[in-house]
């Protein structure tokens, strides 16, 4: 039973099916996905143009990724309140991709990476994402939210940057020195476009700040453009040409077409060789995709969960994902994951099903084949002062305060680590020294625990102890990082004894570190000439002695079922009351 649980767990499209399907739906739940959908689409169709833009591609790309892995992943996944998307967590790593291989590296990247989360989904790696620690999602996304906002200065104040470097000490030099170059008329338009934004939700209505931002921000630029002054735009930055030879300002009227990525031209126009070379370039940042976009699309799976009460399928989501990033490269579309923030207004707006997410990428559609015209007035430096909130939003900034404030110092010091290294190197540097780093002081801890305690001292025990005997109990786990320190201070009290009984009633893990050390320790006392009996062991470890064949030797070694009994010299086998299977 528990095997077919799991393999229906992988199923496709089982958000989908459960809402739709399994539960009634009927014209009221529809209507609420109506509304919903068309709520988070106003809300998606400049964050996707703003999106693509800070990755390095034409703005028309984050559209088609919104409407081609937005229907893909809602009809596959696990999760039945996510909107996915491009996200502003994937432009720290899409942004070089597409400055070295250009559209068609960026669009192989997220082929791979949607390879590499098929294969984590049918793996069950799903419930992994429990295992990283809050410090160090903290920390990664933190330190996201600090590059995403300082590439955005570029535009958001209308700087002139020739070229951007790679390491972020670099980009901050870059725009320091092309701060003389500033424009403002887009400082004036992004000022007022962060300022709707921000104002916007004390007046508590029920349309999104977005769409109004927005306006104000092109109403701006209009009247700026009238007045002579130059305000950069999507349709002044962005040109397209059709296959038929039209070519056009901003992004093009039509709905995404089915291409080959691998037959698109690199950064320097020219076709690129797809050789296995190539490839393995491209590896490290399709893996950095498919860990980003798993972590980011659980965490939302997580989010809606609790907001909704219900749950949702892991496994399945990430198959659902990866399927989403398979498919979404041959229309055009970057890569994508479940979008938190979407989400989060998704499920506010009254969803009900996956349906909704289908309708917002249905309503990004209308708006690339209907108003393609209008969105090539948006001012770019608009679409950065969308990014800048984003950042803020995403950087929990209050979530990170209150850790640094209230956590261990421990935690503190992997949120720190974690955050300068994405900004510093990248994700994926730092969610593995994170990783590690978070294990290594959790280890730490838990070997701190682990102390010993002399029976002499309890009542129970005092005057039952004969002498040249001595009576210790060790609390907490007998692992390689421990065992060493315990056994070591044990062997300074042993002197001038007879026999030493350990109490192991609290044990309840002995692993290989600390069976080794157990049976140097056992070694060194029978070299003295002293016994060691050991009473009341837990299963595991007499699990693991009983499979590392270790038996009782007469006179040095003996296992007894009560400190009584090992106090009273009657001898036991460590199998006798404890049967192995």
């Amino acid at each position: 039973m528990q095997h077919q649980s799991q393999l229906q767990s992988v199923r496709l499209g089982i958000a989908l099916r459960q809402a739709c399907f399994h539960e009634p739906y009927n014209l009221t739940r529809l209507g609420r996905d109506l509304v919903a959908g068309i709520t988070v689409g106003i809300i998606a169709i400049p964050l996707a143009m703003a999106l693509a833009i800070a990755s390095g591609v034409p703005p028309q790309h984050g559209l088609y990724t919104a409407v081609i892995a937005g229907i893909v992943i809602a009809v596959t996944g696990g999760s039945r309140f996510s909107i996915s998307g491009p996200t502003a967590a994937f432009v720290v790593i899409l942004y070089p991709v597409a400055q070295q291989f250009g559209l068609s590296g960026l669009l192989m990247a997220t082929l791979l990476s949607g390879v590499f989360l098929v294969a984590m989904g049918m793996a069950r790696l799903g419930r992994l994402i429990e295992y990283i620690p809050p410090s160090v999602t903290l920390g990664f996304t933190g330190g996201i939210a600090i590059v995403i906002a300082t590439l955005q200065i570029k535009d958001f104040l209308g700087l002139t940057v020739t070229e951007m470097p790679e390491t972020y000490l670099g980009k901050v030099a870059a725009l320091a020195h092309a701060l003389p170059s500033w424009q403002w008329g887009d400082t004036l338009v992004g000022v007022a476009t962060l300022a709707v934004l921000l104002l916007w939700p004390r007046l508590k209505l029920p349309v999104p700040g977005h769409l109004p931002a927005v306006l104000v921000g092109v109403g701006l630029g209009l009247a700026l453009h009238m007045a002579g002054v130059d305000v950069a735009t999507i349709g002044s930055r962005f040109h397209f040409t059709l296959a038929d030879g039209t070519q056009g300002s901003g992004i093009p009227p039509i709905a995404p077409e089915l291409i080959l990525p691998w037959a698109l031209p690199g950064p320097d126009g020219q076709a690129v060789v797809w050789d296995l070379a190539a490839l393995e370039r491209l590896l490290p940042a399709a893996f950095s995709m498919a860990m980003l976009g798993a972590i980011e699309s659980l965490l939302c799976a997580v989010v809606l969960d609790g907001m909704t009460g219900r749950k949702h399928s892991s496994n399945a989501e990430l198959v659902g994902q990866g399927i989403g990033n398979l498919l979404a490269p041959f229309f055009g579309g970057i890569t994508a994951t479940a979008a938190i923030a979407r989400s989060a207004a998704n499920v506010r707006a009254g969803a009900s099903s996956p349906v909704s997410a289908i309708i917002h990428s249905l309503v990004v559609l209308a708006a690339i084949l209907v108003l393609a015209p209008l969105l090539s007035w948006l001012p770019l430096s608009a679409m950065a002062a969308l990014l800048l909130l984003v950042a803020w939003n995403m950087s929990e900034a209050h979530k990170t305060v209150d850790l640094i404030r209230r956590a261990p110092k421990a935690d503190v010091l992997v949120l720190l680590v974690c955050l300068s290294l994405t900004v510093i190197f990248d994700m994926v540097i730092a969610i593995t020294f994170g990783v590690i780093l978070a294990a290594l002081l959790f280890m730490r801890e838990v070997a701190r625990m682990t102390r010993l305690h002399n029976l002499a001292d309890d009542r129970r025990h005092a005057h039952t102890i004969p002498e040249g005997i001595l009576l210790y109990k060790i609390n907490g786990p007998l692992f390689f990082a421990a065992a060493e320190r315990v056994f070591g201070e044990l062997l300074g009290m042993v002197q001038s004894q007879r026999i030493l009984v350990l109490q192991l009633e609290s044990v309840t893990v002995l692993d290989a570190g600390g069976l080794s050390a157990l049976l140097q320790f056992q070694k060194q006392l029978a070299r003295d000439g002293i016994e060691l009996r050991l009473a009341e062991l837990q299963f595991q470890p007499l699990k693991t002695l009983a499979r590392a064949k270790v038996h009782p030797v007469a006179g040095q070694f003996a296992f007894f079922g009560t400190v009584e009994e090992a106090l009273a010299g009657v001898h036991q086998h460590p199998h006798a009351h404890h049967p192995v299977v």
